[in-house]
């Protein structure tokens, strides 16, 4: 992440945690506890729930997910009743507003630690504390941190879990990361109407999970940056012609942006070439290789030791350069060798854009035949908000989508002649900005090559950081990828 942008988030977050952690310190010395036990996650909980007369062992639901945030917020709002906070505007000033009404509590003379919240002797003393039932104050509590998360969730920051392999090694099966909304701008929900916490399925049932009979146009909050190249982008599959979900609802993919709008991206020999200028290699950039070996065969444990793997259906070893240059070291390598498909040559079996997916609307009778493969690709100019076009019969495969599709017109032809919405044309000018974005892992990975562009109104947020790692194939007690802990994504 670029250091302006790590700036930007720092300016909005760091007053908010200063200002809680400030509540925090004084209301604990309130209460004869010492302030920095305060700022130590988890032990901070601990602290509160024996401050507010709770078992310890509500701890253990702080690390189940979904139950977490409601138990979180219960413990939240029985601390604050031991302060004489009994009101529902009290628990939704914590919850909502904590960084403000937290400082204040802890810094106004009148509030004081009155003792156990949960005590009978308490609720004796202060009978304002019981009006309420436990249920009511639950559900409260559920209702408030159910809207928080809903807030943090759609304007700031998003967990994700990779589910493939396609930016090995940069980003690992089971990588549990956070995604920025604000880098960029949070959009605003396009399909409003949808159940909390889920995507576009009901878990388990697979029954949609949202209502799409109301649906709001496209719209983005401010952001600290646009979109660069070398950003890892979350955004929602471009192709979804199965499902035909609304955009925000359709599946979320993620890859590298190796174009923005406006650039020209071309391949050669698997390498990218950005208007004309070759990228640098990526340290997680991976191929497939092909080896000769004599002698013994080779141990597994050295494909382990160097990061290379073996995918399902693929009886080629997949690696990083650097751990190809490693691996011809051995003795008994006699050869290794990128597989790269030649130039000037259609790969029929492993068709690519625009040639995988059926057009909406043909020019000619059949599309031109690039000679395109995912090792050598292009030249093609990725659109541009304000950029016209001159469509023609060797062009027009390649945008007709984003035209007909992404920016919704009727496009339809009659002989050799183009009507958009109506008008007989041979240009067109794009409303919105378009991406091409590329999985690290070139050979396992469905992306730009075989699909085409992302529209800016498909892009959900900039991968940040993994925060967690879990090797499900691992044995059980190396299941967790303690180096991957806080990793900054790059």
């Amino acid at each position: 992440m670029e250091t302006g942008s790590y700036i930007g988030i720092i300016i909005i977050a760091s007053p908010i945690i200063i200002l809680s952690l400030a509540g925090y310190w004084r209301l604990f010395q309130k209460a004869g506890r010492h302030g920095w036990e305060a700022i130590i996650p988890i032990y901070s909980s601990y602290v509160m729930l024996k401050l507010s007369g709770r078992p310890v062992w509500w701890l253990v639901w702080l690390f189940v997910p979904m139950a977490s945030v409601i138990v979180s917020a219960g413990i939240l709002i029985d601390f604050i009743k031991s302060y004489g906070k009994f009101t529902v505007k009290d628990r939704a000033a914590v919850i909502l507003l904590g960084f403000i009404y937290l400082p204040k509590w802890g810094f106004e003379n009148k509030t004081q630690y009155l003792g156990p919240s949960a005590s009978a002797e308490f609720k004796q003393a202060h009978p304002k504390s019981a009006i309420q039932s436990s249920v009511i104050e639950w559900s409260q509590a559920v209702f408030f941190a159910v809207t928080t998360a809903l807030i943090i969730r759609t304007f700031f920051i998003e967990a994700y879990v990779i589910p493939t392999p396609s930016m090995e090694r940069t980003l690992l099966v089971g990588d549990n990361i956070i995604v920025s909304k604000v880098n960029y701008g949070a959009r605003l929900p396009m399909t409003p109407v949808s159940i909390p916490f889920t995507h576009n399925i009901i878990p388990k049932f697979f029954v949609r999970s949202y209502w799409d009979g109301f649906e709001l146009p496209y719209f983005r909050l401010p952001g600290f940056s646009e979109v660069k190249r070398g950003d890892v982008l979350v955004f929602n599959y471009p192709q979804d012609t199965i499902n035909n979900r609304p955009i925000d609802k359709r599946d979320y993919f993620i890859k590298r942006c190796e174009g923005i709008a406006g650039d020209t991206v071309s391949i050669v020999d698997a390498q990218v070439f950005i208007n004309g200028k070759m990228e640098p290699d990526l340290p997680g950039e991976q191929l497939d290789y092909k080896y000769l070996s004599v002698g013994n065969d080779v141990n597994p444990q050295l494909f382990k030791d160097l990061g290379i793997s073996y995918y399902e259906g693929n009886p080629n070893p997949t690696m990083t350069k650097a751990s190809a240059s490693k691996f011809k070291s051995y003795t008994n390598i006699k050869s290794i060798t990128p597989i790269i498909s030649p130039k000037g040559a259609s790969d029929s079996l492993n068709p690519v854009f625009p040639h995988l997916f059926p057009m909406h609307v043909m020019l000619t009778k059949t599309i031109p035949d690039y000679k395109w493969n995912a090792d050598n690709f292009g030249p093609i100019i990725i659109p541009k908000r304000g950029w016209i076009v001159k469509l023609d019969s060797m062009n027009f495969p390649l945008y007709e989508r984003a035209i007909g599709v992404y920016e919704n017109n009727k496009i339809r032809v009659e002989g050799k002649d183009i009507f958009i919405n109506g008008k007989k044309t041979d240009s067109y000018t794009f409303k919105m900005n378009y991406y091409w974005v590329m999985g690290d892992n070139r050979h396992d990975s469905e992306d730009s090559r075989f699909w085409g562009f992302v529209p800016e109104d498909h892009i959900g947020g900039k991968a940040m950081f993994i925060w967690m790692s879990w090797d499900s194939n691992a044995p059980l007690l190396h299941k967790i990828r303690w180096d991957r802990f806080l990793k900054r994504i790059d």
